[in-house]
Order: C-alpha cells, then structure tokens, then sequence
C-alpha cells in the first residue's frame, strides 16, 4: 500500500517549499549527523500536559513536533504539509490527497488516521480555536485522500486545517478520556521522547520523517518562564535558541544574536462585559479613554513595538488600508472610584510592567485599581471565568489559522471558546457571520474590517500595541524558524 500511496504523491504533489530538509539543502543523513543537539529556552511551561486542543499546540509545532495537513507561509497561504494537494469539490467539500508519510511509533498516515484526528479535534471540549463556530466531517476517500465535509461553506479550510490545533495523531494518541497523548504520536522531524512536568522535555529526530532527516540529532529544551533567565542563558551559552526576549534584556545580547520580527501579535485590554464595573459601556468607554497608548509602545516597549491601532497590525499589510472608524460608541461616565480587578501574566516580561502603566493610567482617570500577576497557567482559566474585570494579554491575531476571521469568532463572539471579555453582542455576531460567509479575498478582507470596528464600538477590547518579537538566535545557529504567526521556531534544517 505505501508503495501505491508514494506513487499517487508524486503524480499530484506539488514542488515541496524550502520550509523542509531536502538532500540539496542538507538534510542528508550523512550531513545530519555532522549537527549536536540543540538547546532550547521557551517562555510558555506546558499547561495541559501538551494536549494539542489548547495553547500548548504551538509548543509542539515550534518544537517541530506536530504537523497537521497544511502549513503557513510566510505571506499566509496555505501550502502542502501531510496533504501534498487538495481541491475543492462544491461550496462545502473539499479532498486532500495525502502524500506518504509514518507516524512517530511506525504506522502509516493513512486517510483513516487523518479522519480519526479530525474527529478527535472536532469532538474535543473546548474545541480547538481553529474550528470556534465551524461544524466539519472527514472521511477516507480512497487509498491516498480524505475528503472534508463542513456544515457551511468555509472557503478557507486549507488555511484553517494549518492551525497547531489541528495536527494529525497516530491512533494510540487518544485515549478513552478524550486526551491526547502526543508523546510518540505526531508525525514532525522531531519525537518527544521524555516530559519533565513544567520544566524540560528532550526530543530526538524522527529517522522517518517523510522530508528526510533533520539536520540536528536532537532538541533539549528548558521551560523558563522568567525572560531575564532566558536571556541570561542565552547570554552565557548554556542554550542556543531563547524566545520572546524582554525590551528590557534585548540590549543585554549581541546585536548579531537578536533577532527581531514583526508579528501578527497584538497586546490588549480585554474588559469583562459581563460583570463588574465594565459591564457598564460607559465605564469602558472611561477606561479607553484613559489609555495612553504611546506611553506604552515608547515607554514599556522601547520602541519595539507600534502603538495599538486596532485589533490587526502593521504585520497584517492589508488592514490599515481597510480600517473603518468604529460607531455607536457609549459615551464615557464618570468612574466615580470604581473598584477593578486588572490581571495580567508574567510569561512575556513587558505585560506586568506594561499593566502597572496601565494601572496608574486608570487610577488617574478615577478607578481604583487591584493589579495582579501570574504564571499564565494559573490566569487563564479565572479569565474565562469572569473572575477578573481587565485583563491585560497578547494574542497572535493570525496563530489559530491564518485566517483574520478566526480570531474575531474565537474571541468576540457570543460562542467563542477564547472570550477573555466575556462579550455577547448581536451585531457583532453578525459582522463575524457574515465575514465567514465571504469567500473572495478582498471581499472577506473588507468583511473583517467592519467586524473590527463593531468589536472596537463595544469597547470590549482596547488595543495597546502591535508587537515585534525578539528572539535570541545563537551565532552557531543556521536554520532557525522565524515567522509572523510564532508558529515555528525548529525545523528540519535548524543546526548548529
């Protein structure tokens, strides 16, 4: 069957993007084993034991770990990953030809596997961001194909099938409890081969990983939340690669060793529309208006960063040209004293010291302030909750798919699985419908624009700044993944 299977890949793939080792460009077995091991510092510790469905998906596709049927390029478009082609049949099907590939404990990525994923993904609670408000069925389509069936018509399912959330497991992965195992499981360059709670994982290379052999023998990894401690062990060479490096330190590291990139990552005020003082339109629109937003692209950011114009930024190319004035906003009221919780975390090291500008900022304007910080393990799930009234976060607006929709469905709409504001509001669920519903791209980019600006109109969210990554890149370094969507970080060509 694998050797059918190859057959059909070649026939219908098409030319692989340079995003994966090849023998040309030195993935060669004899080549890779000239590579040592590489030592890794990320600032997120796993929350749920790596669980695709929830944030510690991007820990494994930056590890290089986990692949689903299409990957982001740098311009994101879709393009071939464990599908080698796809078209689509009518408004609600799609058939992804699979290319031939093994899962990390020897079994086939057969069209069965993929479908039975999909399901997992589909059935999870919370379902993945990729699929807030999208209803979708897999079934094998033949020896080599799955054909992907979604309730409405999506029109950007392959950029959608991209998202970490949605990587592709071996059957063994999914236990009776609905968890998924990715240790030995997933299909990428590199295996997990052991998990140390919060604090380290070791991987090795995958030998039979269908783009050949990765460059680096292996990956050892640190999970340190503290960016000054990231960047210390860059600093004094006990790890090769250290993201999300603070302002603060990125002056601490040779300019040859940070690296600096425009992101599709935007950091905002989320106020709790549902209870508390900020279900109140005015006191939101108060608190909006006390923010400085300048203050804290030049102050806390260091110029590292572009003041907040919306819930896109100067990253996503297209949207300043498409931005609409928000309307229909409350007119502030007097905060009179009122008591607030703001919460933030201390993962990325600028949103504490950007929270305590905030915090004098509304102070001034007249609410009284309780600030607090923590890990973002043990913030996230109160934020959901409503148990906190502003929430300070930065969110990769274009991480979940690709897709400038998804983020606005995922977090603004009255079902969205990630609304740290707790907003439920009948226009905005129906800017957010009807930008799904669009399938021309400029149509679907205009769609947007109008649904940012009923989200800004509510005062739910207000942007602060659009962010550039730093990343701390080791002189011996070659190879490693810098991308707008912070999806990857190591590939098969990353060395030293």
């Amino acid at each position: 069957m694998r050797r059918t299977r190859l057959l059909l890949a070649l026939l219908l793939a098409p030319a692989l993007t340079g995003c994966f080792a090849s023998p040309s460009s030195g993935g060669s077995a004899g080549k890779a084993e000239d590579a040592s091991r590489l030592r890794v510092a990320l600032a997120f510790p796993p929350t749920e034991n790596l669980s695709p469905y929830g944030d510690d998906a991007t820990v494994l596709s930056r590890l290089g770990v986990a692949e689903g049927l299409t990957a982001l390029d740098g311009n994101g478009t879709a393009t071939p990953a464990l599908a080698a082609s796809w078209r689509r049949e009518d408004d609600r099907t799609w058939l992804f030809t699979l290319r031939q590939a093994a899962f990390q404990d020897g079994t086939d990525v057969t069209p069965a596997a993929v479908a039975r994923s999909l399901r997992h993904a589909a059935e999870a609670e919370p379902a993945p961001a990729a699929l807030s408000g999208v209803t979708l069925t897999a079934a094998p389509a033949g020896p080599a194909a799955v054909r992907i069936t979604t309730a409405a018509p999506d029109p950007v399912l392959p950029l959608r099938l991209s998202s970490p959330g949605l990587a592709v497991f071996a059957e063994k992965a999914y236990g009776r409890s609905g968890r998924v195992d990715p240790v030995g499981t997933a299909t990428g360059p590199f295996e997990i081969r052991a998990l140390d709670g919060t604090a380290s994982a070791t991987l090795d290379r995958f030998d039979d990983h269908w783009g050949g052999l990765a460059r680096s023998p292996g990956i050892d990894v640190k999970f340190i939340a503290d960016g000054a401690a990231r960047t210390a062990a860059l600093r004094t060479g006990q790890v090769d690669l250290a993201e999300a490096i603070p302002v603060a330190q990125a002056a601490t590291l040779d300019r040859a060793t940070r690296k600096e990139t425009a992101t599709t990552r935007t950091t905002s005020l989320l106020l709790n529309t549902r209870s508390g003082p900020f279900a109140d339109p005015g006191l939101r629109a108060a608190a909006r208006r006390a923010v400085d937003t300048s203050a804290l692209a030049d102050g806390v950011y260091e110029g590292h960063a572009d003041a907040g114009a919306g819930i896109y930024g100067p990253a996503v190319t297209w949207a300043d040209g498409k931005r609409t004035r928000p309307a229909g906003r409350a007119r502030a009221t007097a905060p009179d004293g009122a008591r607030i919780t703001l919460a933030t975390y201390d993962n990325r090291p600028e949103l504490p010291e950007a929270a305590q500008v905030l915090k004098q900022q509304l102070e001034k304007a007249g609410f009284r302030v309780k600030l607090e910080v923590r890990e973002y393990s043990r913030l996230e799930g109160d934020a959901l909750r409503g148990r906190f009234d502003a929430v300070v976060l930065a969110r990769n607006t274009l991480v979940d798919t690709g897709d400038p929709v998804a983020v606005l469905a995922s977090d603004y709409t009255c079902d969205g699985g990630y609304n740290l504001a707790l907003l439920c509001d009948k226009d905005v669920d129906r800017a957010v419908a009807r930008a799904e519903r669009v399938a021309d791209l400029a149509g679907r980019q205009d769609a947007v624009m109008a649904a940012e600006a009923e989200i800004l109109g509510t005062d739910a969210v207000v942007p602060l700044v659009h962010q550039r990554i730093v990343t701390g890149v080791a002189r011996t370094v070659r190879g490693a993944l810098l991308d707008p969507y912070e999806r990857t970080l190591v590939g098969p060509g990353t060395r030293r």
